[in-house]
């Protein structure tokens, strides 16, 4: 009825009166919101940061009073998180930012070509005869031995001057190349103390190292071994806490002529890996690091870069600490970018690294250089999908989900336990599986269970760093010392030695040949360090004098002469009536020109070839 229909309309008018009240009693100075719960609604109605906050509208009651803070405040959080729940589901409705299945179909992404600035593998003349010491030297170089050599001296003279008791003659290219091969032998043979390896009693009774050098020898070289030049060290120490202050000054010759040496004597395959290499020592020093996840916790860091396949250590930095110097990117992303080298290293290499290094910056930045990347990734990286994760804790071993977002795909894993990867050129899923040993009806069997591209492709590229490790600790020179510098010169010893049998491996397996073990390629090594001086010293020295008879005249008289074939040699026309009865030469022998003696001491050289020998009885 209109009676009616009028009390109802009042009715509501009444309400929307008693709900104006109501509004403007909030915001009055005495309102029952304070400020703590105004911040706490904010939190929890704060879904996206880019999303701008829409106030609940109040909706009439059939009461006048106003609900409790508390109450009021556990429904707005309520609300608060059904509206975040209801745009994650509209999200998802609309195909942004959702994880699928492995059944779901994925794109093929674009990969850059490989395109090297040089063909892989080795960067020396492969029709050469290359032996172990010949290719041990591309990386201890001549001229980086005689430099250390020279430093030796002046730190031992020094130490001398200084009062430090020892006896020391001056270093030479023999001693320096038999105190290597010691070093090395101490990597083949465990002793427990250094010195071990000359005692004479059993079970110690080594024929080598006592055969070549004293122990105080080695000793003495041991204490005195110095890389770097003396006054360049003084005026570097007086730089300390500068700008101009090196930190790797006492090991910088050696250290850049071996990084040098490393890129140009070989060229990485297409799949390479970065990671950490620690270098165990107890040297107290401002750049010693800890990595707990490491074999080697307590030591020196180095990054390095080396070649998948191989192992091959093709270029590395050694970390010095925190720079007061503020950078524009992060330590990972500088790290993998100083040691890719793109002008040298070419275009189109698959780059593996663990997830210290992984990020969507250092991705996007990769592919704008045309380098494909993959790596495992930790959830919290800025541009990780923050979408909920489909991937149940309760998945069975192979399950997995993956997501293309900003050209990168994400993909979790379910192995023993989950694995979350990145990688701009793998499909999500094309089939492949992997066998595991699962445990079925109280039975080890094996299965093959699914697993992503990406992840397959990790597995069996990322060791490339751990294999080149591998490689060093077998046979490692162990030398403890107490100072830095010497940790790393031994340290260097066994990258080149290694790098040298990856090279000498592949030459020969090039030619046809089976390739020697590394404990027979240093024990070659070994035995070149020791014979290469010795034949040096004795192709240098001049063979013994040719027996030749004494001076003769010609027809027993001193009036008949002959042309002197070494003044002709010379340029000059002199007569003489004197002869080699042996070589049938004529030749002078005069206080001011003796011709005899300088004749046949060319001859023992080979240096008389252009002479033409007359027959002196003409």
């Amino acid at each position: 009825s209109a009676m009616a229909q009028q009390k109802k309309m009042s009715d509501v008018e009444a309400l929307k009166e008693i709900f104006k009240s109501d509004s403007e009693l909030d915001d009055s100075s005495n309102s029952c919101w304070d400020s703590e719960e105004e911040e706490d609604l904010d939190k929890a109605e704060r879904i996206d940061l880019d999303e701008e906050y829409v106030p609940p509208v109040h909706q009439p009651s059939a009461w006048c009073g106003r609900a409790p803070a508390t109450k009021r405040k556990t429904t707005m959080l309520k609300a608060a998180r059904k509206r975040q729940k209801a745009s994650t589901s509209e999200q998802h409705h609309q195909g942004q930012d959702v994880w699928h299945t492995a059944e779901e179909p994925d794109m093929e992404p674009e990969c850059p070509r490989f395109s090297p600035s040089k063909t892989p593998g080795p960067q020396i003349d492969a029709t050469r005869t290359w032996s172990p010491l010949s290719l041990f030297k591309l990386f201890f170089s001549a001229a980086t031995i005689q430099q250390i050599i020279n430093n030796t001296n002046e730190n031992a003279e020094r130490l001398v001057s200084a009062g430090k008791n020892f006896k020391w003659s001056p270093l030479t290219e023999k001693d320096f190349y038999t105190f290597l091969a010691i070093v090395i032998f101490s990597g083949l043979v465990n002793v427990p103390s250094k010195s071990d390896l000359w005692r004479t009693k059993w079970p110690y009774n080594f024929p080598f190292p006592r055969s070549s050098m004293a122990r105080d020898r080695f000793e003495a070289i041991s204490w005195s071994l110095h890389l770097s030049d003396i006054k360049e060290d003084e005026d570097n120490e007086k730089k300390r806490g500068t700008s101009g202050y090196d930190r790797l000054l006492k090991v910088r010759p050696l250290y850049d002529q071996i990084r040098v040496a490393c890129k140009s004597a070989f060229q990485p395959s297409k799949e390479i890996c970065v990671d950490e290499r620690m270098v165990a020592s107890k040297a107290q020093i401002t750049f010693k690091d800890f990595m707990k996840d490491k074999p080697t916790r307590f030591g020196y860091k180095l990054y390095a870069l080396a070649d998948s396949r191989t192992g091959y250590t093709w270029n590395f930095f050694i970390y010095q600490g925190k720079s007061a110097i503020v950078r524009e990117e992060d330590l990972s992303t500088k790290s993998v970018m100083d040691l890719l080298d793109f002008p040298l290293l070419g275009k189109g290499y698959h780059l593996y690294v663990d997830n210290f290094y992984t990020s969507p910056y250092l991705f996007k930045k990769l592919v704008s250089n045309h380098t494909a990347a993959c790596g495992t990734i930790r959830q919290n990286r800025v541009g990780f999908p923050k979408t909920e994760n489909n991937l149940p804790k309760n998945a069975l071993r192979g399950e997995m989900r993956w997501m293309r977002k900003d050209g990168l795909l994400f993909v979790k894993w379910k192995d023993t336990k989950e694995l979350t990867i990145c990688s701009t050129f793998h499909r999500a899923f094309s089939g492949q599986t992997v066998q595991r040993r699962v445990k079925e009806a109280g039975q080890w069997v094996l299965k093959d269970i699914t697993v992503p591209d990406s992840v397959k492709d990790y597995n069996q590229f990322m060791g490339g760093v751990d294999l080149s490790n591998a490689l060093l600790q077998y046979y490692s020179v162990r030398n403890k010392t107490m100072k830095w510098y010497k940790t790393f010169f031994y340290h260097f010893i066994d990258i080149s030695v290694v790098n040298s049998f990856i090279l000498f491996k592949m030459l020969a397996i090039k030619r046809g040949e089976i390739p020697i073990s590394q404990r027979h390629f240093r024990e070659k090594l070994m035995e070149e360090l020791i014979q290469a001086p010795k034949a040096a010293a004795a192709s240098a020295q001049p063979r013994a004098f040719p027996e030749c008879s004494i001076p003769r005249f010609f027809g027993g008289i001193a009036d008949k002469r002959r042309t002197c074939v070494w003044c002709r040699k010379n340029g000059s026309v002199k007569k003489t009536p004197l002869y080699c009865p042996k070589c049938e030469v004529a030749l002078c022998l005069l206080p001011g020109r003796n011709c005899f003696e300088d004749y046949h001491k060319n001859l023992c050289i080979g240096d008389t070839d252009s002479i033409s020998h007359r027959n002196v009885t003409r």
